[in-house]
Protein backbone atom coordinates (compact mmCIF):
# COMPACT_ATOMS: atom_id res chain seq x y z
CA UNK A 1 0.00 0.00 0.00
CA UNK A 2 1.05 3.72 -0.97
CA UNK A 3 1.80 5.49 2.26
CA UNK A 4 1.91 9.26 2.26
CA UNK A 5 3.21 12.09 4.70
CA UNK A 6 2.65 15.44 2.75
CA UNK A 7 5.14 15.11 -0.19
CA UNK A 8 6.80 12.22 1.21
CA UNK A 9 6.01 8.80 0.52
CA UNK A 10 7.31 5.17 0.69
CA UNK A 11 5.79 2.13 -1.87
CA UNK A 12 6.40 -1.51 -2.65
CA UNK A 13 7.56 -3.22 -5.98
CA UNK A 14 8.52 -6.47 -7.47
CA UNK A 15 9.97 -7.06 -10.92
CA UNK A 16 10.34 -10.69 -12.67
CA UNK A 17 12.96 -12.92 -13.85
CA UNK A 18 13.92 -14.17 -17.09
CA UNK A 19 15.93 -14.42 -20.44
CA UNK A 20 16.54 -11.53 -22.48
CA UNK A 21 14.86 -10.73 -25.46
CA UNK A 22 16.14 -7.75 -28.09
CA UNK A 23 13.69 -5.22 -28.93
CA UNK A 24 14.51 -2.39 -31.74
CA UNK A 25 12.15 0.47 -31.28
CA UNK A 26 10.76 1.88 -34.29
CA UNK A 27 11.86 5.70 -35.50
CA UNK A 28 10.52 8.19 -32.82
CA UNK A 29 7.52 10.79 -33.85
CA UNK A 30 10.45 13.63 -34.39
CA UNK A 31 12.38 11.57 -37.00
CA UNK A 32 15.55 11.51 -35.34
CA UNK A 33 17.54 8.16 -35.82
CA UNK A 34 16.31 6.31 -32.59
CA UNK A 35 18.34 4.28 -30.40
CA UNK A 36 18.32 0.58 -30.10
CA UNK A 37 16.18 0.11 -26.99
CA UNK A 38 15.25 -2.73 -25.39
CA UNK A 39 13.54 -4.93 -23.40
CA UNK A 40 14.55 -7.74 -20.98
CA UNK A 41 12.90 -9.21 -17.90
CA UNK A 42 15.87 -9.76 -15.13
CA UNK A 43 18.21 -6.38 -14.97
CA UNK A 44 18.63 -3.58 -17.44
CA UNK A 45 21.25 -0.35 -17.34
CA UNK A 46 20.45 2.32 -19.49
CA UNK A 47 24.07 4.99 -19.39
CA UNK A 48 24.98 7.87 -21.97
CA UNK A 49 27.94 5.89 -22.61
CA UNK A 50 28.37 2.08 -24.16
CA UNK A 51 31.30 1.42 -21.43
CA UNK A 52 29.44 2.45 -19.11
CA UNK A 53 26.25 0.85 -20.18
CA UNK A 54 28.56 -2.32 -20.48
CA UNK A 55 29.95 -2.52 -17.13
CA UNK A 56 26.44 -1.75 -15.48
CA UNK A 57 25.53 -5.02 -17.19
CA UNK A 58 28.48 -7.04 -16.36
CA UNK A 59 28.01 -6.17 -11.93
CA UNK A 60 24.23 -6.57 -12.85
CA UNK A 61 24.97 -10.38 -14.33
CA UNK A 62 27.48 -11.32 -11.43
CA UNK A 63 24.10 -10.91 -8.89
CA UNK A 64 25.36 -7.40 -8.06
CA UNK A 65 22.87 -5.03 -6.77
CA UNK A 66 21.61 -1.96 -8.74
CA UNK A 67 23.76 0.21 -6.10
CA UNK A 68 27.14 -1.48 -6.92
CA UNK A 69 26.47 -1.56 -11.01
CA UNK A 70 25.66 2.49 -9.63
CA UNK A 71 29.16 2.64 -8.58
CA UNK A 72 31.27 1.08 -11.30
CA UNK A 73 28.91 3.01 -13.98
CA UNK A 74 30.12 5.99 -12.30
CA UNK A 75 33.68 5.63 -12.43
CA UNK A 76 33.75 4.46 -16.17
CA UNK A 77 31.73 7.67 -16.73
CA UNK A 78 34.21 9.83 -15.08
CA UNK A 79 37.09 7.83 -17.65
CA UNK A 80 35.40 7.94 -20.94
CA UNK A 81 33.09 10.74 -20.83
CA UNK A 82 35.17 12.85 -18.38
CA UNK A 83 33.20 16.41 -19.55
CA UNK A 84 29.94 15.30 -18.36
CA UNK A 85 30.73 14.11 -14.76
CA UNK A 86 33.07 12.42 -12.04
CA UNK A 87 34.78 12.24 -8.63
CA UNK A 88 35.41 15.93 -9.02
CA UNK A 89 31.69 16.60 -8.79
CA UNK A 90 28.28 15.94 -7.29
CA UNK A 91 25.29 14.07 -8.12
CA UNK A 92 21.69 13.08 -6.96
CA UNK A 93 20.47 9.82 -6.48
CA UNK A 94 16.71 8.50 -6.50
CA UNK A 95 16.60 4.77 -5.28
CA UNK A 96 14.20 2.43 -4.41
CA UNK A 97 14.70 -0.29 -2.47
CA UNK A 98 12.23 -3.53 -3.40
CA UNK A 99 12.81 -5.60 -0.17
CA UNK A 100 11.83 -2.98 2.48
CA UNK A 101 9.27 -1.19 -0.10
CA UNK A 102 11.38 2.51 0.88
CA UNK A 103 11.92 4.88 -2.03
CA UNK A 104 14.69 7.56 -1.05
CA UNK A 105 16.94 9.95 -2.46
CA UNK A 106 20.53 10.83 -1.71
CA UNK A 107 22.77 14.21 -2.03
CA UNK A 108 25.55 14.35 -3.26
CA UNK A 109 25.61 17.92 -3.99
CA UNK A 110 28.66 19.95 -3.94
CA UNK A 111 29.03 22.33 -1.01
CA UNK A 112 30.70 26.45 -1.09
CA UNK A 113 34.23 26.40 0.73
CA UNK A 114 32.89 27.85 4.77
CA UNK A 115 34.87 31.31 3.72
CA UNK A 116 32.85 31.95 0.65
CA UNK A 117 30.82 34.72 1.25
CA UNK A 118 27.72 36.65 -0.50
CA UNK A 119 30.06 38.59 -2.32
CA UNK A 120 31.98 35.97 -3.95
CA UNK A 121 31.57 37.13 -7.34
CA UNK A 122 31.20 40.75 -7.33
CA UNK A 123 34.12 42.44 -8.67
CA UNK A 124 35.85 45.27 -6.33
CA UNK A 125 33.93 48.12 -8.12
CA UNK A 126 30.35 46.12 -6.99
CA UNK A 127 30.22 44.85 -10.29
CA UNK A 128 29.10 40.93 -11.01
CA UNK A 129 31.84 38.31 -12.48
CA UNK A 130 31.40 37.30 -16.35
CA UNK A 131 30.31 34.21 -16.60
CA UNK A 132 33.00 32.16 -18.61
CA UNK A 133 35.51 34.69 -16.29
CA UNK A 134 34.10 33.10 -12.86
CA UNK A 135 34.01 29.16 -14.71
CA UNK A 136 38.45 29.18 -15.88
CA UNK A 137 39.50 28.19 -12.63
CA UNK A 138 39.38 27.60 -9.13
CA UNK A 139 37.14 29.90 -8.12
CA UNK A 140 34.28 27.86 -9.44
CA UNK A 141 34.72 24.64 -7.55
CA UNK A 142 32.98 23.49 -4.83
CA UNK A 143 33.86 20.65 -2.26
CA UNK A 144 33.20 17.49 -4.48
CA UNK A 145 30.53 15.67 -3.46
CA UNK A 146 30.09 12.19 -5.24
CA UNK A 147 32.44 9.80 -3.78
CA UNK A 148 31.03 10.87 -0.62
CA UNK A 149 27.43 9.52 -2.38
CA UNK A 150 28.94 6.94 -3.97
CA UNK A 151 30.38 5.44 -0.19
CA UNK A 152 27.31 6.37 1.67
CA UNK A 153 24.64 4.35 -0.73
CA UNK A 154 27.31 1.59 -1.28
CA UNK A 155 27.45 0.83 2.19
CA UNK A 156 23.70 1.12 2.60
CA UNK A 157 22.38 -0.89 -0.26
CA UNK A 158 25.62 -2.39 -1.77
CA UNK A 159 26.15 -6.48 -2.24
CA UNK A 160 29.76 -6.67 -3.99
CA UNK A 161 32.79 -5.36 -2.49
CA UNK A 162 33.60 -1.97 -2.82
CA UNK A 163 37.51 -2.78 -4.26
CA UNK A 164 35.72 -5.12 -7.05
CA UNK A 165 33.99 -2.41 -8.52
CA UNK A 166 36.73 -0.27 -9.01
CA UNK A 167 38.68 -2.65 -11.31
CA UNK A 168 36.96 -2.59 -14.85
CA UNK A 169 37.75 1.35 -14.56
CA UNK A 170 41.42 1.04 -13.12
CA UNK A 171 42.08 -1.08 -15.82
CA UNK A 172 40.74 0.87 -18.84
CA UNK A 173 42.18 3.72 -17.74
CA UNK A 174 45.65 2.15 -17.58
CA UNK A 175 45.10 0.20 -21.04
CA UNK A 176 43.47 2.71 -22.44
CA UNK A 177 40.30 3.96 -24.75
CA UNK A 178 38.85 5.44 -28.00
CA UNK A 179 38.19 8.74 -27.80
CA UNK A 180 34.76 8.76 -28.80
CA UNK A 181 33.52 11.32 -31.90
CA UNK A 182 31.62 13.34 -29.00
CA UNK A 183 34.45 13.87 -26.62
CA UNK A 184 36.59 14.64 -29.92
CA UNK A 185 33.96 17.01 -30.84
CA UNK A 186 33.58 18.52 -27.02
CA UNK A 187 36.95 18.87 -26.36
CA UNK A 188 37.81 20.49 -29.90
CA UNK A 189 34.69 22.86 -28.78
CA UNK A 190 36.47 23.58 -25.74
CA UNK A 191 39.74 25.12 -26.88
CA UNK A 192 38.46 28.57 -26.71
CA UNK A 193 36.81 28.53 -23.97
CA UNK A 194 39.99 27.87 -21.24
CA UNK A 195 40.35 23.99 -21.23
CA UNK A 196 43.80 24.18 -23.14
CA UNK A 197 45.36 27.11 -20.76
CA UNK A 198 46.01 25.03 -17.77
CA UNK A 199 48.68 22.25 -17.63
CA UNK A 200 46.91 19.13 -16.91
CA UNK A 201 44.07 19.65 -19.19
CA UNK A 202 46.62 20.70 -22.24
CA UNK A 203 48.71 17.56 -21.32
CA UNK A 204 45.27 15.42 -21.67
CA UNK A 205 43.00 16.24 -23.78
CA UNK A 206 45.72 17.89 -26.76
CA UNK A 207 48.51 16.40 -28.65
CA UNK A 208 52.05 18.00 -28.04
CA UNK A 209 51.52 20.60 -31.38
CA UNK A 210 48.32 21.92 -29.58
CA UNK A 211 45.59 20.33 -31.50
CA UNK A 212 42.86 18.69 -29.84
CA UNK A 213 43.08 14.49 -29.89
CA UNK A 214 41.17 12.86 -32.12
CA UNK A 215 38.13 10.32 -32.47
CA UNK A 216 39.66 6.72 -32.57
CA UNK A 217 42.79 8.32 -30.87
CA UNK A 218 43.71 6.29 -27.38
CA UNK A 219 43.61 7.92 -24.00
CA UNK A 220 45.14 6.61 -21.31
CA UNK A 221 45.20 7.89 -17.38
CA UNK A 222 47.00 6.28 -15.36
CA UNK A 223 46.54 9.13 -12.81
CA UNK A 224 43.11 8.31 -12.62
CA UNK A 225 43.83 4.84 -11.92
CA UNK A 226 46.10 5.92 -8.87
CA UNK A 227 43.15 7.64 -7.66
CA UNK A 228 40.86 4.80 -7.69
CA UNK A 229 42.95 2.17 -6.73
CA UNK A 230 43.99 4.74 -3.74
CA UNK A 231 39.62 5.19 -2.63
CA UNK A 232 38.95 1.77 -3.85
CA UNK A 233 41.94 0.51 -0.95
CA UNK A 234 41.36 2.80 1.77
CA UNK A 235 37.30 4.25 0.56
CA UNK A 236 35.83 8.08 0.33
CA UNK A 237 37.93 9.28 3.44
CA UNK A 238 41.01 8.97 1.15
CA UNK A 239 39.56 11.32 -1.06
CA UNK A 240 38.50 13.60 1.28
CA UNK A 241 42.05 13.07 3.23
CA UNK A 242 45.60 13.21 2.53
CA UNK A 243 47.44 12.70 -0.71
CA UNK A 244 44.14 12.96 -3.35
CA UNK A 245 42.62 16.22 -1.05
CA UNK A 246 46.49 17.36 -1.56
CA UNK A 247 46.49 17.54 -4.83
CA UNK A 248 42.85 19.18 -4.88
CA UNK A 249 44.13 21.93 -3.00
CA UNK A 250 47.12 21.92 -4.61
CA UNK A 251 45.55 22.28 -8.29
CA UNK A 252 43.06 25.37 -7.15
CA UNK A 253 46.25 26.88 -6.19
CA UNK A 254 47.39 27.22 -9.63
CA UNK A 255 44.86 29.98 -10.93
CA UNK A 256 45.93 33.31 -8.62
CA UNK A 257 43.79 35.62 -10.50
CA UNK A 258 40.70 33.24 -10.02
CA UNK A 259 41.43 32.29 -6.54
CA UNK A 260 38.98 29.79 -3.97
CA UNK A 261 39.17 29.96 -0.54
CA UNK A 262 38.84 25.58 0.00
CA UNK A 263 40.83 24.40 2.63
CA UNK A 264 41.72 21.02 3.70
CA UNK A 265 38.95 21.11 6.25
CA UNK A 266 36.17 21.79 4.22
CA UNK A 267 37.44 18.63 1.82
CA UNK A 268 37.40 16.22 5.37
CA UNK A 269 34.10 17.57 6.90
CA UNK A 270 31.86 17.11 3.50
CA UNK A 271 28.89 15.05 4.09
CA UNK A 272 26.63 13.48 2.18
CA UNK A 273 22.71 12.94 2.99
CA UNK A 274 20.12 10.94 2.93
CA UNK A 275 16.53 12.74 2.41
CA UNK A 276 12.93 12.28 1.89
CA UNK A 277 11.71 12.40 -1.63
CA UNK A 278 9.21 15.13 -3.09
CA UNK A 279 6.28 13.54 -4.96
CA UNK A 280 3.44 14.90 -6.83
CA UNK A 281 0.23 13.44 -8.23
CA UNK A 282 -0.28 13.50 -11.95
CA UNK A 283 -3.27 11.38 -13.74
CA UNK A 284 -3.27 7.85 -11.43
CA UNK A 285 0.84 8.20 -11.08
CA UNK A 286 3.32 9.59 -8.37
CA UNK A 287 5.85 11.65 -9.76
CA UNK A 288 8.88 11.14 -7.39
CA UNK A 289 12.18 12.99 -7.31
CA UNK A 290 15.22 15.23 -5.12
CA UNK A 291 14.26 18.23 -3.33
CA UNK A 292 15.93 21.08 -2.25
CA UNK A 293 18.91 21.86 -2.98
CA UNK A 294 17.60 20.83 -6.19
CA UNK A 295 14.88 22.59 -7.98
CA UNK A 296 14.39 19.16 -10.03
CA UNK A 297 11.40 17.47 -8.51
CA UNK A 298 9.69 20.89 -7.56
CA UNK A 299 9.84 22.03 -10.77
CA UNK A 300 8.79 19.39 -12.56
CA UNK A 301 6.06 18.45 -9.88
CA UNK A 302 4.42 22.28 -10.65
CA UNK A 303 4.71 21.85 -14.66
CA UNK A 304 2.63 18.60 -14.28
CA UNK A 305 0.61 19.52 -11.15
CA UNK A 306 -0.70 22.60 -13.81
CA UNK A 307 -1.23 20.36 -16.86
CA UNK A 308 -3.23 17.83 -14.71
CA UNK A 309 -5.79 20.42 -15.22
CA UNK A 310 -5.66 19.44 -18.82
CA UNK A 311 -6.68 16.94 -21.20
CA UNK A 312 -3.29 16.42 -22.85
CA UNK A 313 -4.04 12.85 -24.39
CA UNK A 314 -7.09 14.58 -26.35
CA UNK A 315 -4.99 17.33 -27.29
CA UNK A 316 -2.24 14.75 -28.31
CA UNK A 317 1.57 15.65 -29.47
CA UNK A 318 0.94 18.67 -31.63
CA UNK A 319 1.43 22.34 -30.98
CA UNK A 320 -1.48 22.47 -28.69
CA UNK A 321 0.09 20.55 -26.50
CA UNK A 322 3.26 22.34 -26.52
CA UNK A 323 1.43 25.89 -26.06
CA UNK A 324 0.20 24.73 -22.91
CA UNK A 325 3.57 23.04 -21.66
CA UNK A 326 5.17 25.81 -22.14
CA UNK A 327 2.69 28.38 -20.45
CA UNK A 328 2.97 26.20 -17.04
CA UNK A 329 6.63 26.05 -17.48
CA UNK A 330 6.60 29.48 -17.44
CA UNK A 331 4.80 29.74 -14.18
CA UNK A 332 7.07 27.13 -12.78
CA UNK A 333 10.44 28.68 -13.42
CA UNK A 334 8.84 31.96 -12.07
CA UNK A 335 8.58 30.10 -8.54
CA UNK A 336 11.86 28.56 -9.31
CA UNK A 337 13.67 31.62 -9.64
CA UNK A 338 12.39 33.31 -6.19
CA UNK A 339 11.78 30.32 -4.06
CA UNK A 340 14.15 27.71 -4.61
CA UNK A 341 17.48 26.98 -3.18
CA UNK A 342 18.85 24.86 -0.49
CA UNK A 343 16.58 24.40 2.36
CA UNK A 344 19.21 23.78 4.50
CA UNK A 345 20.16 27.55 4.38
CA UNK A 346 16.56 28.88 3.38
CA UNK A 347 13.07 29.13 4.25
CA UNK A 348 11.59 27.28 1.54
CA UNK A 349 7.53 26.92 0.97
CA UNK A 350 7.92 23.11 -0.95
CA UNK A 351 4.42 22.32 0.78
CA UNK A 352 2.97 25.30 -0.85
CA UNK A 353 4.63 24.63 -4.19
CA UNK A 354 3.11 21.69 -4.48
CA UNK A 355 0.11 22.13 -3.16
CA UNK A 356 -3.26 21.15 -4.81
CA UNK A 357 -4.75 24.41 -4.57
CA UNK A 358 -2.09 26.48 -5.43
CA UNK A 359 -1.43 24.57 -8.68
CA UNK A 360 -5.01 24.83 -9.67
CA UNK A 361 -5.25 28.86 -9.13
CA UNK A 362 -1.84 28.34 -11.08
CA UNK A 363 -3.31 26.47 -14.29
CA UNK A 364 -5.85 29.24 -14.50
CA UNK A 365 -3.82 31.38 -15.21
CA UNK A 366 -3.32 29.23 -18.38
CA UNK A 367 -4.99 30.22 -21.99
CA UNK A 368 -5.50 28.07 -23.86
CA UNK A 369 -5.48 30.56 -26.63
CA UNK A 370 -2.95 32.70 -25.94
CA UNK A 371 0.71 32.91 -24.45
CA UNK A 372 1.08 35.00 -21.44
CA UNK A 373 4.20 37.11 -20.95
CA UNK A 374 6.72 36.65 -18.84
CA UNK A 375 5.44 35.15 -15.48
CA UNK A 376 5.08 36.48 -12.43
CA UNK A 377 6.02 34.21 -9.25
CA UNK A 378 3.14 33.30 -7.56
CA UNK A 379 2.09 33.25 -3.15
CA UNK A 380 2.15 29.73 -2.42
CA UNK A 381 0.95 28.79 1.08
CA UNK A 382 3.89 29.49 3.47
CA UNK A 383 5.79 31.28 1.64
CA UNK A 384 7.80 34.50 2.27
CA UNK A 385 7.73 35.94 -1.41
CA UNK A 386 8.64 39.83 0.37
CA UNK A 387 11.41 38.83 1.22
CA UNK A 388 13.38 37.57 -1.48
CA UNK A 389 14.35 38.89 -4.93
CA UNK A 390 14.58 36.53 -8.13
CA UNK A 391 17.61 34.35 -9.39
CA UNK A 392 18.03 34.17 -12.78
CA UNK A 393 21.29 32.45 -12.91
CA UNK A 394 21.17 30.25 -15.79
CA UNK A 395 22.99 26.46 -15.41
CA UNK A 396 24.93 25.54 -18.20
CA UNK A 397 24.65 22.03 -20.29
CA UNK A 398 26.52 19.27 -19.41
CA UNK A 399 25.99 16.95 -16.80
CA UNK A 400 25.33 12.81 -17.21
CA UNK A 401 22.65 10.45 -16.20
CA UNK A 402 21.49 6.73 -15.65
CA UNK A 403 19.03 4.42 -14.59
CA UNK A 404 19.16 1.24 -13.42
CA UNK A 405 17.15 -2.08 -12.42
CA UNK A 406 18.38 -4.76 -10.62
CA UNK A 407 17.52 -8.72 -10.73
CA UNK A 408 15.97 -8.14 -7.13
CA UNK A 409 13.65 -4.76 -7.96
CA UNK A 410 15.68 -2.40 -6.65
CA UNK A 411 16.04 1.27 -8.75
CA UNK A 412 18.13 3.99 -9.20
CA UNK A 413 17.94 6.89 -11.26
CA UNK A 414 21.23 9.13 -10.62
CA UNK A 415 21.85 11.86 -12.70
CA UNK A 416 25.67 13.24 -12.24
CA UNK A 417 27.32 16.34 -13.24
CA UNK A 418 30.75 18.86 -12.97
CA UNK A 419 28.48 21.23 -14.45
CA UNK A 420 29.39 22.87 -17.06
CA UNK A 421 31.11 20.35 -19.96
CA UNK A 422 35.07 19.75 -18.52
CA UNK A 423 34.14 21.91 -15.54
CA UNK A 424 36.45 24.08 -14.37
CA UNK A 425 38.85 23.19 -16.44
CA UNK A 426 41.16 21.81 -14.06
CA UNK A 427 42.22 18.34 -13.24
CA UNK A 428 43.57 17.11 -9.96
CA UNK A 429 44.71 13.07 -9.66
CA UNK A 430 43.24 12.59 -13.15
CA UNK A 431 39.86 13.93 -12.83
CA UNK A 432 38.21 17.13 -13.67
CA UNK A 433 37.20 19.34 -10.80
CA UNK A 434 33.61 20.93 -10.93
CA UNK A 435 32.22 24.42 -11.61
CA UNK A 436 29.44 24.36 -9.13
CA UNK A 437 30.15 27.28 -7.87
CA UNK A 438 28.69 29.14 -11.21
CA UNK A 439 25.38 27.29 -10.06
CA UNK A 440 24.85 30.34 -7.11
CA UNK A 441 23.49 33.82 -8.06
CA UNK A 442 26.36 36.48 -9.24
CA UNK A 443 24.19 38.63 -7.15
CA UNK A 444 23.43 38.06 -3.70
CA UNK A 445 20.96 40.85 -3.56
CA UNK A 446 18.25 42.76 -5.70
CA UNK A 447 17.11 46.42 -4.28
CA UNK A 448 17.49 45.32 -0.59
CA UNK A 449 15.71 41.59 -0.96
CA UNK A 450 18.42 38.58 -0.74
CA UNK A 451 18.74 36.36 -2.94
CA UNK A 452 17.76 32.61 -2.04
CA UNK A 453 20.24 31.03 -3.94
CA UNK A 454 22.97 33.25 -2.86
CA UNK A 455 26.43 32.33 -1.92
CA UNK A 456 27.00 31.15 2.08
CA UNK A 457 29.73 29.15 3.19
CA UNK A 458 28.48 25.17 3.40
CA UNK A 459 25.72 26.07 1.09
CA UNK A 460 25.05 23.84 -1.85
CA UNK A 461 24.12 25.29 -4.96
CA UNK A 462 20.65 24.64 -6.74
CA UNK A 463 20.40 22.66 -9.06
CA UNK A 464 18.26 21.52 -11.71
CA UNK A 465 18.59 18.15 -11.92
CA UNK A 466 15.92 15.93 -11.67
CA UNK A 467 16.29 12.20 -11.36
CA UNK A 468 12.90 10.92 -11.37
CA UNK A 469 10.88 7.62 -10.38
CA UNK A 470 7.26 7.86 -11.35
CA UNK A 471 5.33 5.27 -9.04
CA UNK A 472 1.66 3.61 -9.84
CA UNK A 473 -0.62 1.80 -7.34
CA UNK A 474 2.49 1.94 -5.08
CA UNK A 475 5.28 0.18 -7.59
CA UNK A 476 7.72 2.08 -9.69
CA UNK A 477 6.99 2.09 -13.39
CA UNK A 478 8.97 4.66 -14.71
CA UNK A 479 12.73 5.29 -14.42
CA UNK A 480 14.12 8.58 -16.10
CA UNK A 481 16.28 11.58 -16.25
CA UNK A 482 18.62 13.99 -18.34
CA UNK A 483 21.65 16.25 -18.56
CA UNK A 484 21.19 19.73 -19.92
CA UNK A 485 21.40 22.46 -17.36
CA UNK A 486 18.05 24.44 -16.37
CA UNK A 487 16.80 22.52 -19.62
CA UNK A 488 16.49 18.96 -17.86
CA UNK A 489 13.43 19.91 -15.96
CA UNK A 490 11.15 20.43 -19.84
CA UNK A 491 13.27 17.67 -21.02
CA UNK A 492 11.67 15.51 -17.95
CA UNK A 493 8.23 16.74 -18.04
CA UNK A 494 7.85 16.34 -21.21
CA UNK A 495 9.38 13.00 -22.12
CA UNK A 496 6.85 12.19 -18.74
CA UNK A 497 4.25 13.52 -20.54
CA UNK A 498 4.99 11.66 -24.02
CA UNK A 499 4.86 8.14 -22.12
CA UNK A 500 2.13 8.79 -19.48
CA UNK A 501 -0.52 11.15 -21.50
CA UNK A 502 0.41 9.96 -25.30
CA UNK A 503 1.57 5.79 -24.52
CA UNK A 504 4.75 6.33 -25.89
CA UNK A 505 7.68 3.74 -25.08
CA UNK A 506 10.56 4.87 -23.44
CA UNK A 507 12.81 5.07 -27.12
CA UNK A 508 9.84 7.78 -28.79
CA UNK A 509 9.60 9.63 -26.08
CA UNK A 510 12.64 10.50 -25.57
CA UNK A 511 13.19 10.51 -29.81
CA UNK A 512 10.43 13.26 -29.90
CA UNK A 513 11.33 16.40 -30.53
CA UNK A 514 12.05 18.78 -27.03
CA UNK A 515 9.52 21.68 -26.41
CA UNK A 516 11.19 23.86 -23.83
CA UNK A 517 10.15 27.26 -21.95
CA UNK A 518 12.39 28.89 -18.75
CA UNK A 519 9.98 31.53 -18.67
CA UNK A 520 11.06 33.62 -21.58
CA UNK A 521 10.91 32.30 -25.33
CA UNK A 522 9.76 28.82 -26.57
CA UNK A 523 12.91 26.68 -27.73
CA UNK A 524 11.71 23.85 -30.10
CA UNK A 525 14.13 21.33 -31.17
CA UNK A 526 15.76 22.33 -34.86
CA UNK A 527 15.35 18.95 -36.93
CA UNK A 528 12.60 17.96 -35.56
CA UNK A 529 9.02 17.41 -36.06
CA UNK A 530 8.19 19.78 -33.15
CA UNK A 531 10.29 22.67 -35.39
CA UNK A 532 7.32 22.92 -37.62
CA UNK A 533 5.24 23.87 -34.86
CA UNK A 534 6.65 27.60 -34.83
CA UNK A 535 4.09 29.21 -36.72
CA UNK A 536 1.01 27.32 -35.08
CA UNK A 537 2.91 28.94 -31.83
CA UNK A 538 4.17 32.37 -32.67
CA UNK A 539 -0.02 32.86 -33.58
CA UNK A 540 -0.53 32.25 -30.01
CA UNK A 541 1.87 34.74 -28.67
CA UNK A 542 5.09 32.95 -28.28
CA UNK A 543 8.26 34.08 -29.42
CA UNK A 544 10.03 30.70 -30.62
CA UNK A 545 13.28 30.06 -30.99
CA UNK A 546 14.52 26.90 -33.44
CA UNK A 547 17.77 25.32 -31.76
CA UNK A 548 19.58 22.30 -30.90
CA UNK A 549 18.28 21.00 -27.88
CA UNK A 550 21.17 18.31 -26.67
CA UNK A 551 19.75 15.83 -23.90
CA UNK A 552 20.73 12.94 -22.80
CA UNK A 553 17.73 11.46 -21.88
CA UNK A 554 17.78 7.49 -19.99
CA UNK A 555 14.37 5.56 -19.30
CA UNK A 556 13.35 2.21 -18.29
CA UNK A 557 9.53 1.13 -17.97
CA UNK A 558 8.52 -1.26 -15.65
CA UNK A 559 5.08 -3.18 -16.33
CA UNK A 560 4.24 -6.84 -16.92
CA UNK A 561 7.08 -8.39 -16.19
CA UNK A 562 9.17 -6.55 -18.43
CA UNK A 563 11.81 -3.57 -18.44
CA UNK A 564 11.44 -1.60 -21.82
CA UNK A 565 14.67 0.80 -21.71
CA UNK A 566 15.60 3.67 -24.14
CA UNK A 567 18.43 5.33 -24.65
CA UNK A 568 18.99 9.36 -26.09
CA UNK A 569 20.49 9.28 -29.73
CA UNK A 570 21.83 13.03 -29.59
CA UNK A 571 24.16 11.36 -27.49
CA UNK A 572 26.27 7.92 -27.11
CA UNK A 573 23.76 6.32 -24.96
CA UNK A 574 23.33 2.44 -24.69
CA UNK A 575 20.65 0.00 -22.89
CA UNK A 576 21.82 -2.84 -22.16
CA UNK A 577 19.51 -5.67 -20.34
CA UNK A 578 19.28 -9.38 -19.36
Amino acid sequence: MLKRAGLFLVAAMAVGSGAYAADIQPEGPSGLTAQSGGTAKRFMVAAANPHAADVGYDILKRGGSAIDAVVAVQLMLNLVEPQSSGIGGGAFLVYWDAKSGKLTTYDGRETAPAAAGADYFLKPDGTRKKFWDAVNGAGSVGVPGTVALLELVHKAHGRLPWKELFQPSIAKARAGFEISPRLAGAIEDAADRGLPDHDATRAYFYAPDGTPKAAGSILRNPNFADTLETIADSGAAAFYKGKIAEQILAALATTPGNPNPMTAADLSTYRAKERAPVCVDYREYEICGMGPPSSGALTVGQILGMLSHFDLKAAGFGPEAAHLFAEASKLAFADRALYMADSDFVEMPMRGLLDPHYLRARAALISARAAMEKAEAGNPPFARRGDLAPDLQPERAGTSHFVIVDGEGNAVSMTTTIETGFGSRLMAGGFLLNNEMTDFSFLPEKDGHPVANRVEGGKRPRSSMSPTIVLKDGKPVILIGSPGGSRIIPYVAWALIGMIDWGMSPQDAIDMGHVSNRNGATDLEEDTVVAAWKAALELKGHEVKVAPLNSGLHAIRIGDGLLLGGADPRREGAVRGD
